[in-house]
């Protein structure tokens, strides 16, 4: 870690834009912290998903973080609409054909209702149709990737929050909160990329 590096994570709200200005005024990450001006976000959350993002000005590590064939872990959980059958969490787990390309194959499973604070506003419910939740973890981060690969085995996203960026996690940080990040997780990162 070269002095002058800044590095922090966030827990992004939904409705909030991975951008520091918005022409239209929408709400951004500048309204929740004052950053300092050469740090930015490695990677991007839609305005309509929630949970952690790293911002930093180390652009050596932003480059690493980015790049697919570093492979580095990305774990979301996604509310989706219906009962995942085996068949679609095998589809997810092998890749998707989105656009003519294929995922990267990526981890999955079904898990209980993590227990996170209602979203604001709340996710529709429509009382026929039931809701579960499922841990997906991508080695790779294309423009609405995961909204994308339920859509294509019949489970839509309702909601989605990234809770891990490979050993960093969104535990104990809450909807909106900023810190720093620490030493050892700084290095762990620097560990990785080897």
């Amino acid at each position: 870690m070269a002095a002058g590096k800044k590095y922090y994570i966030i827990h992004k709200p939904y409705g909030v834009l991975t951008q520091f200005t918005d022409k239209d005024k929408r709400p951004t990450l500048a309204q929740l912290y004052d950053f300092p001006k050469d740090v930015y976000p490695v990677g991007r959350l839609d305005m309509d998903s929630e949970g952690l993002l790293i911002l930093t000005n180390d652009k050596e590590l932003t480059d690493f973080l980015l790049n697919p064939k570093n492979r580095h872990e990305r774990e979301y959980f996604v509310q989706v609409e219906g009962l995942p059958a085996k068949e679609a969490l095998d589809k997810l787990k092998q890749g998707i054909v989105i656009k003519g390309e294929k995922t990267l194959p990526a981890k999955v499973k079904v898990i209980e209702e993590p227990g996170f604070p209602e979203r604001i506003p709340p996710i529709r419910e429509r009382k026929n149709i039931p809701t579960s939740w499922i841990s997906l973890t991508l080695f790779e981060g294309k423009n609405r990737q995961v909204r994308k690969m339920t859509a294509a085995v019949g489970l839509p996203t309702l909601r989605l929050i990234r809770v891990r960026i490979e050993n960093i996690h969104l535990t104990g940080l809450a909807r909106g909160e900023v810190r720093p990040l620490r030493k050892e997780e700084i290095e762990s990162l620097y560990k990785k990329k080897g």
